[in-house]
């Protein structure tokens, strides 16, 4: 278009001016040419110019090695390395650093060698008190909601210890010989059984607590018998077959029942009376000797089939002796009524202290204790001391239960003579089938 005063030859010198260019898109690659080929109205030169080289992508290296803990930190973590007890990372850096150090290597040797001396060789049999103590364990972590009276709990660990015994011997271990021991006025007694025999021993006897507390006697409804050997020898003759390990599930189903009666009867039961035909005590001193007479019976079964056994613990040992010494006087008298005893010296009053022999009784269990000597219902005292008997807790168990001589029981002795006999020969003559 020509302005007024325009000529045609200026209008043909006048500058070309280029069309307007595509719009490029903000995420386009730049260095292409758009789809179609050049920009509509570019230049010969722009179109066909060379290509703008693309920009190679900036590499990415690797972030640099973590340096090593320091030396100090390596050196303190030799001893959880050598117990095993490190992270994988820190093991890692132990061991690499061992290969450079002279003296941490030489270190982690000796403390290899030392955690070697912390492992004991050990067999693969289980530890036979491993399930009582156990149950202890879990019993002082989560006591039972009914707890088990302090005074049945010397049966409840004796009836639990046994019982594991009996799991872990075999068939044929049900009929393997036991003798049984006892003291009869100034003899012992032995009796051969099994040890199925044994736990139907205890199955009857533990029947007399039952029938006291209302519960099944094992011997039947009708059953007339009333001391425990009576009792034994019907169970015994009553056996069409020799008894086998079926023994078991009845006597531990019935001390399962004993525990568990006594536990939710309250406070009352305790005082129950258990009559063992010719004498009788309170429930409390029943369920201690039951607890008793099965350490020991199982004790008799141990050495039958050559199973290491332990004495009960301290406390309940303890009860166990303090029950003996206190029918040591009783014991005594009746001894002394049958002539087995030498006669009172110096009566007193029910109730007065009298005449007294003062019996040590070391280790586990032991105590101090003095045995009224003219009267069962005179007082012990230690200023009417005439004697003194010291013994292992044990032995002296050992001797109540008629396993050991009373001759050959006392360690120590000393005073009069006369009244450390007949104590002793009291002692043994608690003992019965």
């Amino acid at each position: 278009m020509n302005g007024p005063d325009d000529t045609p030859d200026e209008v043909a010198r006048a500058p070309r001016i280029p069309g307007p260019r595509a719009a490029a898109d903000d995420h386009a690659d730049l260095t292409r040419e758009p789809k179609g080929g050049p920009a509509e109205g570019a230049t010969g030169s722009q179109a066909e110019g060379p290509a703008r080289p693309p920009e190679e992508p900036t590499p990415v290296l690797p972030p640099p090695p973590p340096s090593p803990p320091p030396h100090s930190v390596l050196k303190s973590l030799l001893g959880a390395w050598a117990l095993s007890a490190c992270s994988p990372e820190e093991t890692q850096a132990v061991e690499d650093h061992l290969t450079e150090c002279a003296p941490c290597a030489d270190e982690a040797l000796r403390l290899r060698d030392a955690v070697g001396l912390l492992h004991s060789e050990r067999d693969l049999d289980l530890d036979p008190l491993l399930r009582s103590r156990v149950l202890e364990n879990c019993l002082g972590r989560r006591p039972a909601r009914i707890p088990v009276p302090n005074w049945a709990t010397p049966y409840d660990a004796e009836t639990a210890r046994l019982d594991a015994l009996l799991r872990d011997i075999g068939e044929s271990e049900w009929h393997a010989p036991v003798r049984l021991k006892w003291f009869e006025g100034e003899r012992p007694v032995t009796r051969k059984t099994t040890v199925a025999g044994v736990i139907g021993h205890l199955l009857t006897v533990d029947g007399l607590v039952s029938t006291a507390l209302g519960l099944d006697d094992p011997l039947g409804p009708k059953a007339t018998e009333v001391t425990p050997a009576e009792r034994t020898e019907a169970y015994w003759r009553g056996s069409y077959h020799p008894p086998t390990r079926g023994v078991r599930e009845p006597w531990r189903e019935q001390s399962h029942a004993l525990i568990r009666t006594v536990s939710f009867a309250g406070r009352g039961v305790a005082d129950l009376t258990v009559t063992y035909g010719d004498f009788a005590l309170p429930m409390r001193d029943s369920l201690l000797e039951r607890a008793f007479e099965c350490w020991v019976h199982a004790d008799d079964i141990a050495n039958a089939v050559a199973y290491p056994y332990e004495p009960p613990s301290g406390t309940h040992l303890h009860g166990m002796i303090d029950l003996a010494a206190r029918l040591l006087p009783a014991a005594l008298a009746d001894r002394r009524r049958a002539g087995l005893a030498s006669p009172p010296r110096h009566l007193v009053a029910a109730g007065a202290p009298g005449r007294s022999l003062h019996l040590e009784v070391e280790g586990s269990g032991g105590g101090h204790w003095y045995i009224a000597l003219d009267s069962p219902a005179a007082v012990g005292s230690p200023d009417h001391a005439v004697a003194q008997v010291a013994m292992d807790g044990v032995e002296f168990c050992q001797l109540v239960a008629g396993h050991v001589p009373p001759e050959e029981a006392a360690a120590g002795q000393d005073g009069d003579r006369e009244a450390i006999r007949d104590v002793l020969f009291a002692a043994a003559s608690l003992s019965r089938l």
